[in-house]
């Protein structure tokens, strides 16, 4: 049994780690790792490995997640909500500052310039995330079916939420070796789904807190995988479907995400800071971030059974696959927004080539994007 250690320990951790956790969630799992298993010795690897499987079988943000995890484990349901709160309170402040700042300067020339440097880099960094992310997620040819499928459905307008329930079933069905189940999943979700999306297509959809609040809620109850999956949903609702955002209020939300400290969801936070202000801003938030506080909650004691069950791992393995999927498709589309001209092209390569030789926290890769952009049309 973990010891139980003080609160105040927790919330310093995580509040220090809330600002200084740059680079995806990788390099924040890492983060923690080094902090609970090496240096203060809260956690046996044997332990933090576990939590590390049971985030994966949960919907929502990894990294937030696992900060929840430790302060469970560590403090009980006080612990749970002041790690995972300290870990999310700063960044999401920061977010918020400048979400502020670009409503009232985003649409100067000069901040357009930047952004022109921003996104493409952007792109580069989801596209190597997609990469590595499918690597890890492609187990054999199932997998890659029903990862091919996702992207050429989500292209033609397949709802993201059928995807995902497709992805599921589809993967059960080939590791229980019934095939009949994939033709069938195939023809009826992909029918139904289709006849949704342009059900729900056609709708003119307002603003309101309430619907704000709700979609965040749904979100972060559904959205297995990276946080970069999150871009599907935003697309597919906000900017395709209801009309709230543009493709580039989309790229600079992401790339605000991607620049401040912290899990990538607080895109929600700039999103609602857009659409509604500070409440806006507050209850998007709370809305996606609640949800996982709840999933750790739960399936903390459930580890042992969710790790030993090749049907929840199957389950796991295709809606994983089918969102990989539905950000390969997303990606696509903010590209065509983002990179539209050479220099654009050339950023976006350029920024790739990094990644894949230098390996920097892509913070500063960000950051040169933005003064690329400045040099290139700054002074236009």
């Amino acid at each position: 049994m973990t010891r139980r250690g003080s609160l105040g320990e927790l919330a310093g951790l995580f509040l220090r780690l809330g600002v200084t956790a740059f680079g995806g969630p990788a390099a924040h799992i890492g983060m923690l790792r080094d902090e609970v298993v090496e240096r203060r010795r809260w956690l046996r690897d044997a332990e933090f490995l576990d939590l590390l499987a049971a985030t994966n079988l949960i919907p929502g943000p990894n990294s937030t997640e696992m900060a929840i995890h430790v302060g469970y484990k560590r403090g009980g349901l006080p612990g749970l909500l002041l790690a995972g709160g300290c870990f999310i309170l700063p960044p999401c402040l920061i977010v918020g500052v400048i979400a502020s700042g670009y409503v009232r300067y985003g649409d100067t020339p000069q901040v357009g310039w930047l952004m022109y440097g921003v996104g493409p880099v952007i792109i580069a960094i989801v596209a190597q995330a997609l990469w590595k992310l499918g690597v890890s997620a492609i187990k054999g040819p199932a997998t890659a079916l029903i990862g091919v499928l996702a992207v050429g459905l989500s292209l033609a307008g397949l709802n993201e939420l059928v995807l995902l329930a497709l992805g599921g079933i589809v993967m059960v069905g080939a590791r229980l070796g019934r095939p009949g189940i994939l033709a069938g999943t195939i023809a009826t979700l992909g029918a139904g789904g289709t006849l949704l999306a342009q059900a729900v297509a056609a709708v003119d959809v307002p603003v309101t807190l309430t619907r704000l609040t709700l979609f965040f809620l749904k979100v972060g109850s559904i959205l297995f995988g990276s946080g970069y999956v999150l871009l599907a949903f935003l697309r597919a609702d906000l900017t395709d479907r209801w009309g709230w955002l543009t493709d580039q209020q989309l790229i600079d939300a992401i790339t605000v995400g991607q620049i401040t400290p912290g899990p990538v969801f607080t895109t929600a936070t700039f999103i609602g800071y857009l659409l509604g202000g500070w409440v806006g801003a507050a209850l998007a938030t709370i809305g996606i971030f609640a949800p996982g506080f709840l999933f750790v909650a739960v399936s903390q004691p459930l580890i042992p059974r969710l790790r030993a069950s090749a049907l929840t791992g199957a389950l796991l393995d295709g809606v994983v696959v089918a969102s990989l999927g539905l950000m390969a498709a997303v990606t696509w589309h903010l590209g065509r927004s983002a990179i539209v001209d050479g220099p654009t092209a050339g950023l976006a390569i350029v920024a790739a080539a990094i990644l894949l030789i230098v390996r920097p926290n892509s913070a500063w890769l960000v950051l040169g994007g933005a003064v690329a952009g400045w040099i290139l049309r700054g002074g236009a």
